[in-house]
């Protein structure tokens, strides 16, 4: 993939995930997908992709299939409650794709799936969590 093949996140990323390279592609009330082009420093020290990369991927992108928003609405964002993650694969290079989907929950707590694929469609990790919803900050500069 060259850099022109590229998609731009649809929504800028902050904090651990922008440091990261993390991206989110695609977004729905279904489901989120997040990219993220492997470098060096992704690597762990046998030379493949570290398995706490795959385990915050599937963290972002399962917290971000619960939480869309229509335009015009208050942005919401995730807190994560539990997150169990499993290991199945291995990648040295190229882009992975993390892809999540919401599979219920209520009006504060959601529950996600998802799922980390190489570039051939290969499982690397999966994993699934609960996670809270809020509407607002508490941490945020602009807040209070």
């Amino acid at each position: 993939m060259t850099d022109t093949d590229t998609p731009e996140s649809l929504e800028e990323l902050v904090g651990f995930n922008a440091t990261l390279g993390f991206r989110l592609v695609e977004w729905t009330p279904e489901h989120a997908i997040m990219e993220l082009d492997i470098q060096e420093h992704h690597l762990n020290r046998s030379g493949v992709l570290h398995g706490g990369v795959m385990a915050t991927l599937i963290d972002a992108v399962c917290g971000y299939c619960g939480v869309w928003r229509p335009a015009g609405e208050p942005a919401a964002k995730a807190l994560t409650l539990t997150l169990t993650t499993n290991f199945m694969g291995q990648s040295r290079e190229g882009t992975v794709r993390a892809k999540a989907v919401r599979k219920g929950g209520g009006r504060k707590i959601f529950f996600a799936w998802g799922e980390v694929t190489d570039a051939e469609g290969n499982v690397l990790a999966m994993g699934e969590g609960s996670y809270r919803i809020r509407s607002s900050d508490p941490y945020s500069q602009s807040s209070g």
